[in-house]
């Protein structure tokens, strides 16, 4: 690993957290956060609900215990086997990716940020959570219909993804290889019922994986993917910080960035950063236009 790309992933310390359980409370497409911590009740993750055998995972939950529930796993972080970190391109082309965590402090919506990418045709792929789609229907269909996004899976209780319970950045990780089943399969089946087809690419809440959990991402046809750049701190970041950060980014870049903090930087450090990078001969891709 490069010393930049160590810095890169060192600033994910103390921040990813941010993004989803900001202080204070937003309200924001009709959806209001509290700002609280999550609760010990939500660290458990509940089994999705049945759906149509249309949308149904091709891979049981009992068949992914009983392949690993007795596997123990080597590694722990950002480096999962199978992670797509980067774009495989030496190109001047950028994925910007936007997650949308869901829960309490993490369901506002980022109008002004959306409303610049259509401005001025930027595509994105946006890693939305299961609760964040419940308290922003008709934002999620509008997003959902338009080509210039493309829409994957941040999970369903927004879970680091581990099957011995390890935590990151203190939100309590899956426990067994059960719930990390649950954590995909949750909100895949629910993308897939109302996008008609299952979302190409996994992202966990803090993008913390372990080598188990990844081989289960694959087996439940997603691709597990992280980031190359920090681009918001978890939505911490002021718009100069996020402006000089994705800025900087180089091509075959994933830039990680939130879409449900309208009062953070966001919004205005992208939009100062874009024009930046066209104007340096950069492209934005979804990330399904540059992964197969």
């Amino acid at each position: 690993m490069t010393p930049s790309r160590r810095a890169v992933l060192a600033a994910m310390a103390g921040s990813v957290l941010a993004g989803c359980t900001a202080p204070g409370s937003e309200t924001s497409g009709g959806a209001s956060a509290s700002g609280a911590p999550p609760t010990s009740a939500a660290t458990t993750t509940e089994a999705p609900t049945s759906a149509p055998s249309a949308t149904a995972p091709a891979v049981t939950r009992a068949e992914i215990v009983a392949r690993y529930g007795h596997a123990v796993p080597h590694t722990w972080g950002l480096q999962a086997p199978g992670t797509v970190h980067a774009l495989p391109t030496t190109k001047r082309v950028v994925a910007l990716t936007f997650d949308a965590c869901g829960g309490p402090g993490g369901s506002g919506y980022d109008q002004a940020l959306i409303d610049f990418l259509r401005k001025r045709e930027v595509p994105a792929t946006l890693f939305l959570n299961s609760r964040w789609i419940d308290a922003n229907p008709a934002v999620f269909r509008r997003l959902a219909a338009e080509p210039l996004f493309e829409i994957a899976n941040h999970g369903t209780r927004h879970r680091p993804l581990s099957v011995t319970g390890r935590s990151a950045y203190g939100i309590p990780g899956t426990r067994s290889a059960g719930e990390v089943y649950d954590e995909i399969a949750g909100n895949q089946a629910k993308l897939t019922r109302l996008l008609g087809a299952p979302p190409r690419f996994f992202r966990s809440g803090t993008a913390y994986c372990d080598d188990v959990a990844a081989r289960i991402v694959t087996d439940l046809g997603e691709r597990f993917a992280a980031f190359s750049v920090n681009g918001d701190g978890g939505a911490t970041f002021t718009p100069e910080q996020v402006r000089s950060t994705v800025a900087s980014a180089h091509g075959g870049s994933i830039v990680l960035c939130h879409m449900n903090h309208p009062r953070g930087g966001t919004a205005r450090g992208i939009a100062a950063a874009v024009p930046h990078l066209l104007a340096t001969g950069h492209s934005f891709v979804r990330l399904s236009d540059a992964v197969h």
